[in-house]
């Protein structure tokens, strides 16, 4: 990356860690006190969302203009690489953590139960239990929520594998487009795979409300609805979080911000959003084709 100094940069005092800790703890505090009821608790979520944003579009600017202005030099380059990689890292064992539990649910936990291996215990959940992936009966059906039949891996959620690797196919030619200095074909890139991603989260949002709807497979329908809407939801979140980041670099973009020499703002967005891609493979393949 060019520079104007070859001095490692190290900004003035700031108040951002502070107002980034006052955001963290309304939001998470007023969560709290909403799970709990209380009638103030989303109102102090949303103050806590606000700040949030206050925050990111105030401190992400700050290193915006410190960049176009020419005071980073390699050695900021270098450590905003090392930063994102271990971010995306940490992503990484947040999912393994969900598989995880899958798996020991799915392959020790549950066959346990239903009297396999040289530790079980017949009908230990309940008289008649056997087990089953995904399990859907409950011993109490007049307080749980019986899922008629499992989410399979045809009609939307194999349009939504289509429509993510799509996606990543897009962001690369627009990858293409950046590294030719060709800006039409890095915002036109850019643009589809926002277009994808929103289309890919209106699909899984309607696939919710025609689970809840048709097969009754909701939070209350046992491990299965559980495992279910944890791995899936949280997927749909990092989606959700990565088409932000996009229209956000889409905006740079526009203006010309970035160069075939100074453009890791892009490259940190197609990381996340390649883990995104990743990601969905894997669950596609454990929670609804297995």
């Amino acid at each position: 990356m060019t520079t104007s100094t070859d001095h490692y940069y190290v900004p003035e005092p700031s108040r951002w860690p502070l107002i980034g800790a006052a955001s963290v703890f309304t939001f998470l505090f007023g969560t709290v006190l909403w799970m709990n009821a209380w009638g103030a608790g989303p109102w102090i979520m949303l103050v806590g969302l606000g700040l949030l944003a206050y925050l990111f579009r105030g401190w992400f600017g700050d290193v915006i203009s410190e960049n176009l202005s020419g005071s980073y030099n390699g050695q900021v380059d270098q450590s905003f690489r090392q930063g994102m990689f271990w971010f995306i890292t940490s992503e990484v064992f947040f999912f393994i953590t969900f598989f995880g539990c899958l798996y020991y649910l799915r392959n020790i936990t549950l066959p346990y139960l239903g009297g396999e291996g040289y530790l079980g215990t017949s009908n230990i959940l309940w008289e008649g239990f056997t087990y089953s992936w995904p399990p859907l009966q409950v011993p109490d059906a007049s307080n749980y929520t019986v899922a008629k039949e499992a989410m399979g891996p045809a009609g939307l959620p194999l349009w939504n594998t289509i429509i993510l690797l799509s996606s990543g196919g897009t962001l690369t030619w627009a990858h293409w487009g950046l590294k030719k200095d060709n800006n039409r074909q890095l915002v036109l890139g850019l643009a589809a795979t926002i277009a994808l991603g929103v289309v890919f989260f209106i699909l899984q949002a309607y696939e919710y409300g025609h689970a809840y709807a048709e097969m009754d497979l909701t939070l209350n329908s046992g491990i299965y609805g559980s495992t279910f809407y944890m791995l899936t939801g949280f997927h749909g979140f990092h989606v959700t979080v990565g088409t932000i980041m996009l229209m956000v670099i889409l905006a740079r973009a526009m203006k010309r911000h970035f160069s075939e020499h100074n453009h890791f703002a892009f490259e940190a967005v197609a990381w996340y959003w390649h883990f995104v891609d990743v990601v969905w493979i894997a669950l596609y393949i454990f929670v609804y084709w297995l």
